[in-house]
């Protein structure tokens, strides 16, 4: 919506995965369920690798990123204080075919999203080695361990995102380990996933808009919910109404309204572990968009 046709329209391209959670924030800015004054958004649904990516060349105005992909890109982007997804007890998860100790996981050839997700510098981080892996599309991961194989090359286990930590069992796989449990155990704190990010060279003015505008639409989507979750189930691979539902509620939450104090500690936190492993360049502050 525009609040006035002849406002200067300011386009704002807006990168997200193609998945329930992110589809639930995001769906009141795509369904014009809020005023965006002199903003237009044009929404790109690719996966969260890619995302990482791309944010390198800083394509788009706001995008989600991994916050481990933020490490790299925090002179390019700064945090939006909402639209967090936090593994609060539960989050990305190991699976096989059978079941692995760590020091058996450690040396197998492990299926993964991407190697600038937050999983996969949990993982690397649970494990404490470096380890062998093959980057296999993330809604492909679970196929890839039950077949054993991904284009040839040998996979034992498979490093799981997104709904899949809801039905990987459906395909007789066995958990290995859950990093969000993992973390929670060892810090008291949600496991930092995602996170979106705006790009710093939009200038003060816009970047409080669009990110007042995605609070807005967290909070619609939050607000009315059962809509929000239809159109959010367009997304759901393999999931149903209660399944999608259930998903959504894991990664879109009070979480995601604000970071809050702990949310920011946990993001710190994860950051500053990942560099002391060597796992990550340099020291990180990360910075956040003030209210």
């Amino acid at each position: 919506m525009s609040t006035a046709a002849s406002r200067v329209m300011h386009t704002i391209r807006v990168g997200h995965s193609p998945d329930p959670d992110d589809a639930f924030m995001f769906y009141a800015l795509a369904a014009d369920k809020i005023d965006t004054g002199p903003y237009r958004f044009v929404h790109e649904l690719v996966d969260i690798e890619t995302l990482n990516r791309r944010a390198f060349a800083g394509e788009l105005e706001l995008t989600a990123l991994s916050i481990h992909a933020y490490a790299h890109l925090a002179d390019r982007y700064v945090l939006c204080p909402c639209g967090a997804s936090m593994g609060d007890g539960y989050g990305p998860i190991v699976v096989s075919k059978r079941p692995l100790t760590k020091d058996e996981t450690a040396a197998s050839a492990i299926a993964v999203p991407g190697t600038l997700t937050s999983a996969f510098l949990s993982l690397s981080l649970w494990l404490g080695r470096p380890f062998a892996h093959v980057v296999v599309p993330f809604d492909r991961i679970l196929d890839v361990v039950e077949a054993g194989q991904f284009e040839g090359q040998r996979v034992d286990a498979g490093l799981v995102i997104h709904e899949g930590q809801l039905t990987y069992r459906e395909q007789g796989l066995d958990l290995v380990v859950d990093l969000g449990v993992w973390w929670k155990d060892r810090h008291g704190l949600p496991l930092p996933l995602g996170a979106n990010g705006i790009r710093r060279d939009l200038g003060p003015e816009v970047i409080r808009d669009v990110t007042r505008l995605l609070s807005e639409s967290i909070g619609w989507g939050l607000d009315h919910r059962q809509e929000s979750l239809a159109y959010a189930g367009k997304w759901g691979r393999n999931l149903d109404a209660a399944r999608t539902d259930t998903f959504v509620g894991m990664y879109v939450n009070d979480w995601t309204r604000d970071f809050g104090i702990p949310g920011r500690a946990s993001v710190q936190l994860f950051l500053d572990e990942a560099h002391d492993a060597g796992l990550i360049p340099r020291k990180v502050r990360p910075e956040f968009v003030a209210g």
